[in-house]
């Protein structure tokens, strides 16, 4: 039977045309939009997905305090340029006021946002861009010349995705070799260089992050009368290994190397369940705080349990560290051994006996020094100036 009018139109409706099924899909790597516009002579545009207060920990605020010092050393403009929620310069300030970094210029926040047709964002010869994560590269790559654009990659991003499309795009942003890569920790370099991206040894540039002592000031060692017990949970995220963290602890608490008589356990995190462990430990639910209030609750942490399916340290363990509390975290890839970051971060293998055998051993450890106090000293090998630790990398880049 001869389909008619009616039928035709009805199934014309239903089709989609390729490109524009894979722009619906793909919206966040379509081009960046953009027009040509008088500017200033030279512009640093960091480009991120949000400032606002629930996107500040790690990756982004290490984002803002690079395209700071950046600005700084080469006396260029600075535009921050948000894709999924307006800026809110409230967050960028806080950034720079706890890491003790001092900038006196104007910063221009705009937002291009991914759903926003209308959005449009001005440029010029001397505008630069830092972009944070293969999709913000992606945007930016089909709009502006990869020689005026840097990659801030912090985390393997193809363990974002099940290997498939999202992974392939992924993949192919960092294969390229015509931007530059600038690297959160050695560490993550290595991995790259030995997972397929050997065009990472002479195309990125890495460093390490810094600590400084504003943030995170060590508590009265010792003393206390009851401990205090960390963990980071983000059910939602993977690669934080929720469900093997409260495996472990339930048998922790169950078997008695936890008592909880004498220590309170905090789970930090979103979308945390109401649980109890060993059938007699609820444990106190943290949601994700406000910069100051993380750091303060940090320092009065003894011990924390940080599971990380990451090739690298993470800046949980290292906040935690830095303190002087002691930290169990999971060994992954490259990642074996972070004695070279602090002394009081065990890394062992992921599986739940040497978990629980890790843990067993830093409650001993940590119930010894509530008696003696933390030894003295500075707990860690980090730098705690931000200007310190990226000097290299903005002289590389300026």
């Amino acid at each position: 039977m001869t389909p008619s009018a009616a039928d035709l139109r009805a199934i014309a409706a239903d089709t989609l045309d390729v490109r524009a099924l894979i722009k619906r899909s793909y919206a966040p790597i379509q081009p960046l939009p953009v027009y040509s516009a008088p500017g200033p002579s030279a512009r640093i545009n960091l480009v991120t997905d949000s400032i606002n207060s629930g996107s500040l920990f790690g990756g982004v605020a290490t984002a803002i305090i690079l395209s700071v010092l950046l600005a700084k050393r080469t006396g260029a403009k600075l535009r921050v340029v948000t894709r999924t929620e307006a800026p809110d310069a409230s967050g960028f300030a806080h950034v720079l006021e706890c890491n003790g970094i001092k900038y006196v210029d104007d910063v221009e926040f705009v937002q291009v946002g991914v759903s926003d047709e209308r959005a449009q964002l001005d440029v010029c010869e001397g505008d630069r861009f830092l972009t944070t994560s293969w999709w913000t590269t992606a945007c930016v790559l089909g709009s502006i010349p990869p020689s005026r654009i840097d990659y801030l990659l912090q985390e393997d991003e193809r363990m974002f995705y099940p290997h498939g499309d999202d992974w392939l795009r992924c993949q192919e942003v960092l294969m390229r070799e015509d931007i530059r890569f600038i690297i959160n920790t050695e560490m993550l370099l290595r991995h790259f260089t030995s997972t397929g991206l050997e065009h990472m040894a002479s195309h990125a540039m890495w460093f390490e992050p810094a600590f400084p002592n504003q943030i995170l000031r060590a508590p009265n060692p010792g003393n206390e009368q009851r401990l205090k017990f960390f963990f980071y949970a983000r059910p939602n995220n993977l690669r934080n290994l929720f469900y093997r963290g409260i495996e472990v602890l339930d048998e922790v608490v169950a078997e008695g190397i936890l008592d909880p008589k004498s220590w309170d356990v905090y789970f930090v995190g979103k979308d945390v369940p109401k649980l109890r462990l060993g059938g007699v430990l609820e444990p106190i639910v943290l949601p994700t705080m406000e910069w100051r209030d993380y750091s303060a609750f940090i320092a009065s942490i003894d011990l924390g349990l940080c599971l990380m399916a990451t090739p690298h340290p993470s800046y949980p363990p290292l906040d935690l560290a830095v303190t002087g509390a002691l930290v169990v975290t999971n060994q992954f890839g490259v990642k074996r051994d972070l004695q070279n970051y602090s002394s009081r971060i065990i890394c062992v293998q992921p599986d739940a006996k040497s978990l629980k055998e890790g843990l067993r051993a830093m409650i001993v450890r940590a119930e010894a020094e509530q008696k003696t106090g933390r030894p003295s000293g500075k707990h860690h090998h980090l730098s705690t100036s931000w200007e310190t630790s990226l000097a290299a990398i903005v002289e590389q880049l300026r």
